[in-house]
């Protein structure tokens, strides 16, 4: 058994200083005045003086480690202990081995695979409380907001192309309107289609016509009270790969 202690750093490595001072304001602020959360990197430490993460690169395994405290691309700002784990160094040396081979450095993202949700996976494999909900809220946030913006723009292109099939189907309906009602010389029967819809259907169909290739709108108060349609209803599904890869050593 041995305690499992999350460090937790401010994120400083931009290369700018004018950025590194904006991101610890912003810690400052959200963090340490309002309690929301921030941009902060985590790792893991258990069973000796090495923490454990994750970051970017473009081959091998983006898990990682270095001396507790002390990763020099970031400011440190502190530690916590989430709990104690009940398995072996043999065990935990396991996990993180499997860990290596899950986790290459090329499927890194900012907002859905960073080093926060390796270290959320690791706790949850020793057993131990996931990391504070403020550590990675502001990538959570982001992350959501990207999967409502997809699902969003998925739905509007799946209504515009039922839309666009139904009146394909209208249009086709209309025209057969038309040459049924040049081919009868006694006029159309009583509660036919064509009787139904006001207007020429040679005018009806052009409009149709029109929606099909430019979005028009009817042109006349006698077109729109006679158009009528449905909402289409549609889902959007997000499915996730999880990406495999060979382990490397750091």
């Amino acid at each position: 058994m041995t305690d499992v202690i999350l460090h937790i750093y401010d994120v400083t490595n931009s290369g700018s200083d004018k950025t590194n001072n904006t991101i610890m304001q912003i810690n400052k602020i959200f963090k340490d005045g309002i309690g929301v959360g921030g941009i902060f990197h985590s790792a893991v430490q258990l069973y000796g003086d090495e923490e454990w993460s994750f970051g970017f690169c473009e081959h091998g395994s983006g898990v990682f480690s270095c001396p507790s405290g002390k990763n020099p691309m970031y400011t440190y700002r502190e530690c916590i202990v989430l709990g104690k784990t009940n398995f072996s160094i043999f065990k935990v040396n396991q996990i993180l081995r499997e860990l290596s081979r899950e986790w290459p450095g090329s499927s890194y993202d900012l907002l859905s695979r960073n080093c926060n949700h390796f270290c959320d996976e690791l706790c949850e494999r020793l057993g131990v409380p996931k990391l504070p909900g403020w550590v990675n809220r502001f990538a959570n946030a982001g992350d959501a907001a990207m999967e409502v913006a997809g699902t969003t723009a998925l739905r509007l292109r799946q209504a515009r192309t039922e839309i666009v099939s139904a009146s394909k189907v209208a249009y086709r309906f209309l025209l057969g309107v038309a040459n049924n009602g040049n081919g009868n010389s006694n006029g159309p029967v009583p509660d036919s289609p064509s009787n139904l819809i006001r207007g020429t259907p040679r005018v009806q169909a052009t409009w149709f016509k029109n929606l099909i290739t430019t979005g028009a709108k009817p042109s006349s108060s006698s077109d729109t009270e006679n158009n009528e349609g449905d909402t289409p209803s549609t889902t959007g599904a997000k499915s996730i790969r999880s990406p495999t890869a060979t382990e490397s050593t750091s």
